[in-house]
C-alpha cells in the first residue's frame, strides 16, 4: 500500500507542471498585412522589430505573427482580414487601406496603421487627439508641405523643367492623397500614369518618357516603395530624374524629402506594444511626424548630368555619393 501510494503521489507530481504550462497565458498574435509587392522582401521589418523590442516584445518569446501579403491589390484585403479575424489575432497592423478594411470587419480587435493619408478625412479615426473606437496609428506625411518641398527641389535641381509626371496607384489611399496634393501645389503637372502591379511599371514609365516630362514624382505607398530599385532602373534607363519620399533616397532618386518611414513604423510598433500591455487605441492620439529627411543622391546626379547647388547640399540631412 505504501508503494502504491508513493507511485500515485509521484504521478501527480509529474503531471502538475504539465497542467501549469497548459494554463499559462497564450502568446499574443499580431496580424500584419504587407501591401508591397509579393516578389520583394519587406524592407521595414527591421523597424517593425525594433519598436516591439523597445516595448519588451520579442518574436518567438512573447509575441508571434500571422503575416499576409496583398501584393498591392486592395481587393484582396477583405479575405485576408477575414482570415485574421477568424484566427482571433490580438492586433492588426497595416496601411490606411488595411486599417479601413479591418475596421469594417471588426470593432473589437485593436488596429494600428502607419499611413500618409489623412486618417480623419478618410474615416479611420474621429480626430487626431481622440481617435475613438479600436483604431489609432501614425501619420507619416506633412500634407501639402512635403509635396511643396518636392516641387521646390524640382525647381532647384532642374530649373529648365516645365512639366513633371507622376506614378500613381489608385488602390492606395496614400497615393490618392499625394496626387491631390501635387495637383493643388503645382500648375505644371504633365501626366499621371497608373501602375497597380509590377508588370505595369515599364509601360507606365515609357508613357511618361514619350510625353517628355522633365521629372518623375512617385506616389507615396508601400507597393512603389517595395519596387523602388526596379522603378529607379527603369527611369535611369531613360535619364528621367525621380523625386520622391525618403525611402527612395538610396535607390536612385535624385532627391527625396519627407517624414522618416523607418521612424514612423517604429513608432507604430511602440503603439502596438502599449496596446498589447493593456492600453486602448481610443486613448492613444494619432502621432504626427517629427523627423524629416532631405536626401540628395550625388551619384544619380552625376549619371543624369545634373549640377547640385552647394546651398542645397548644405541643407541636406544625407548626401549619397
Amino acid at each position: 500500500m505504501r508503494r502504491r501510494t508513493f507511485i500515485a503521489a509521484l504521478g501527480g507530481a509529474v503531471a502538475w507542471p504539465l497542467v501549469a504550462r497548459a494554463q499559462q497565458p497564450a502568446m499574443p498574435v499580431i496580424g500584419r498585412i504587407y501591401m508591397g509587392a509579393a516578389s520583394q522582401p519587406d524592407r521595414n521589418r527591421a523597424a517593425f522589430l525594433r519598436g516591439l523590442n523597445e516595448m519588451g516584445f520579442y518574436v518567438g518569446q512573447n509575441v508571434s505573427f500571422e503575416y499576409r501579403t496583398a501584393d498591392g491589390q486592395a481587393d484582396r484585403l477583405p479575405a485576408l482580414i477575414a482570415d485574421l479575424v477568424q484566427r482571433k489575432v490580438d492586433l492588426i497592423f497595416g496601411t490606411a487601406a488595411v486599417a479601413l478594411a479591418a475596421k469594417e470587419a471588426t470593432k473589437t480587435i485593436p488596429i494600428v496603421f502607419v499611413t500618409t493619408a489623412d486618417p480623419v478625412s478618410i474615416g479611420l479615426v474621429a480626430s487626431f487627439n481622440h481617435p475613438g473606437g479600436n483604431v489609432t496609428g501614425v501619420l507619416l506625411r506633412a500634407g501639402a508641405e512635403a509635396t511643396a518641398k518636392l516641387i521646390e527641389l524640382v525647381h532647384e535641381l532642374l530649373p529648365a523643367t516645365t512639366t513633371v509626371g507622376m506614378l500613381n496607384n489608385p488602390n492606395f489611399l496614400d497615393t490618392v492623397a499625394d496626387t491631390i496634393a501635387v495637383q493643388s501645389a503645382i500648375n505644371f503637372l504633365g501626366l499621371i500614369v497608373q501602375a497597380t502591379k509590377e508588370a505595369d511599371l515599364e509601360p507606365a514609365i515609357t508613357k511618361l518618357v514619350q510625353a517628355q516630362v522633365g521629372a518623375l514624382l512617385i506616389g507615396d505607398n508601400l507597393f512603389f516603395s517595395s519596387l523602388r530599385d526596379r522603378i529607379a532602373r527603369l527611369a535611369m534607363r531613360s535619364t528621367l530624374p525621380i523625386l520622391a519620399r525618403p525611402s527612395f533616397g538610396e535607390d536612385g532618386a535624385l532627391a527625396s524629402y519627407g517624414a522618416s518611414e523607418f521612424d514612423g513604423i517604429r513608432q507604430g510598433e511602440i503603439y502596438m506594444g502599449r496596446i498589447l500591455k493593456g492600453e486602448k487605441p481610443a486613448d492613444l492620439p494619432v502621432l504626427l511626424p517629427t523627423k524629416f529627411q532631405l536626401v540628395i543622391n550625388l551619384k544619380t546626379a552625376k549619371e543624369l548630368g545634373v549640377s547640385v547647388p552647394p546651398s542645397l547640399l548644405a541643407r541636406a540631412d544625407e548626401v549619397i555619393e
